[in-house]
């Protein structure tokens, strides 16, 4: 299944917003989950689950941590299925 750009982000800020109990609208590219949020690393590891069931990738916890913003996770997602 090939998404756009914006249909990719669409997914992980609704994945994200899921997870912590957010409104999506709140999540942007700029937004740091763990300074914004808390983000702790069992919610990381539960976003990353549901991404990669819904994207159908493989993703690395580490490289979500690596992720400081959500634009960043969003490009490291954009990278991992383009050379699926």
């Amino acid at each position: 299944m090939q998404l756009t750009h914006h249909q990719l982000a669409d997914i992980v800020r609704a994945t994200i917003s899921e997870v912590l109990g957010a409104e999506p609208e709140a999540i942007v590219d700029d937004t740091d989950l763990r300074a914004e949020y808390g983000i702790d690393s069992l919610e990381l590891m539960a976003v990353g689950t549901q991404l990669e069931r819904a994207l159908g990738v493989q993703i690395e916890t580490d490289d979500l941590f690596r992720a400081e913003t959500v634009g960043q996770a969003i490009a490291l997602l954009e990278e991992r299925r383009a050379s699926a």
